[in-house]
């Protein structure tokens, strides 16, 4: 429904590293070291393979994705041929990325990505301009034609929602769901030939100012789950399988109770099992555990851990479910944190790698 991940990792794989593939911002000095970076992580011992660059991309890769069935890797960010935004496909060597095709991404700042179940289409939210872009893929899984749409508006605070900023782009079948953080909403758009319609499905409106950045479905496809960024928040909706709307069940802080600090929620991810849901803390450095009532779909938070570093923009769970990578933006790591699928607890971290600015980390395998 989202972006691929890996699938669960068989006896073989468990014998040996899986590859990681991290997104990272580089300024500075540190300019000529910019693009995707790969690396490996062991689950079996908990250690870290040497980072080394995957391919050159400008000064930015930001978020990334896998072809649901092609050896491909998807990214966003900014190139020289692109300054304001595009979209990067690579394809996944032994030791290396190749870039076989750059597009924009249709507007300015994109921030995140992801391609339709089919290998079919690919969507881009550009956060500056408020624009949701579309790119029809080829059988290669290249793009060859594109259409965009723009939201315009503006959302109760003045500093932070001016207007329209998507923040993510997931799809669910042929509906493709847009969390704006800007208009506190997620759109919804149906699919056909790589283009969204006019009239829009369905529209969720959170609570004003709660600002709707990233989200997930439950494994069982009933519900969905939505990391709102501003109020520091997490949104647990029921999903009409007829009309494809959300109605919302409870909203819960990602904050200990009674806890004042300046905070923004990043990443939001479900555990394979549906019954627990993580939301990553900036600010408060930590990650909030949620338990999953899989009957009503509503959200208890059980505990926030330690996130392990500073600023965690993104994380990922291991494809055997015993790990949660973690990457930190400020302290420039990526971190492993024992995950109890029994339990849902995270533990501190065990192990870490140095890397700038990592903005989001995927396994490969």
């Amino acid at each position: 429904m989202n972006h691929r991940q890996a699938p669960p990792i068989d006896a073989e794989q468990a014998e040996r590293p899986l590859r990681i593939a991290i997104g990272s911002i580089v300024e500075g000095e540190s300019k000529d070291r910019g693009g995707i970076l790969l690396s490996s992580f062991d689950p079996a011992s908990a250690t870290f393979g040497e980072v080394t660059l995957g391919a050159r991309y400008g000064n930015s890769a930001t978020f990334l994705c896998l072809h649901p069935t092609l050896p491909l890797l998807y990214s966003v960010g900014r190139s020289d041929q692109f300054p304001d935004g595009s979209v990067a496909v690579f394809a996944i060597n032994a030791r290396s990325l190749d870039l076989r095709s750059e597009a924009s991404s249709g507007g300015s700042t994109p921030c995140h990505l992801a391609i339709d179940e089919f290998g079919a289409t690919l969507a881009v939210a550009n956060y500056d301009d408020g624009t949701t872009y579309t790119l029809a893929l080829d059988e290669r899984g290249l793009p060859i034609s594109t259409f965009s749409t723009r939201t315009i508006g503006g959302g109760p605070s003045p500093n932070r929602q001016e207007g329209s900023h998507p923040h993510g782009v997931y799809f669910r079948g042929k509906t493709l769901h847009v969390p704006d953080l800007e208009l506190d909403r997620i759109q919804c758009w149906t699919i056909q030939d790589a283009r969204p319609e006019w009239e829009t499905l369905s529209v969720w409106q959170s609570v004003p100012g709660a600002g709707p950045r990233h989200m997930a479905f439950s494994p069982d496809g009933r519900h969905a789950y939505v990391a709102n960024e501003l109020d520091s928040t997490v949104s647990a909706l029921t999903i009409n399988a007829g009309s494809g709307c959300f109605e919302t069940i409870n909203h819960v802080s990602t904050l200990p109770e009674g806890e004042v600090v300046n905070n923004t929620t990043a990443e939001i991810a479900i555990h394979p099992n549906g019954r627990f849901v993580y939301v990553s803390n900036r600010g408060h450095d930590s990650i909030a555990v949620f338990a999953r009532d899989a009957g009503s779909g509503e959200l208890k938070r059980i505990l926030v851990a330690p996130a392990g570093g500073k600023n965690p923009r993104h994380f990922v769970i291991s494809p055997d479910a015993n790990w949660i990578l973690c990457a930190h933006q400020d302290s420039d790591t990526i971190v492993a944190l024992p995950l109890d699928g029994k339990s849902g607890m995270i533990g501190n971290a065990v192990a870490a790698i140095s890397c700038p600015k990592p903005i989001c980390v995927i396994f490969l395998e």
